[in-house]
């Protein structure tokens, strides 16, 4: 993925705060993603709307990162997740 990508959520793929576990999850088809601090702050950006770039300048203004180290990362983190069909780009 790169920044000029457009990540988003396939239909039926939602986060959810799963208020068992105390935490959010990734809901797809059959699945159930537990998600951490990161991959929930990543994900809750992700609108369909937003490149990658714009969400990982987000995220760096956010958290007071690197640009660069947070667009390598996130780029990471959507590409496994596309792999597993759970993100797509728009």
């Amino acid at each position: 993925m790169t920044p000029g990508d457009t990540p988003l959520l396939p239909r039926g793929v939602r986060l959810h705060f799963d208020r068992v576990r105390e935490g959010w999850v990734l809901l797809a088809p059959e699945r159930a993603i537990r998600l951490d601090a990161i991959g929930h702050a990543i994900l809750s950006r992700v609108d369909g709307t937003r490149s990658l770039g714009q969400i990982a300048a987000d995220l760096a203004e956010a958290f007071d990162a690197p640009v660069d180290d947070v667009t390598r990362d996130s780029a990471e983190f959507l590409d496994a997740l596309a792999e597993r069909r759970i993100v797509e780009v728009a």
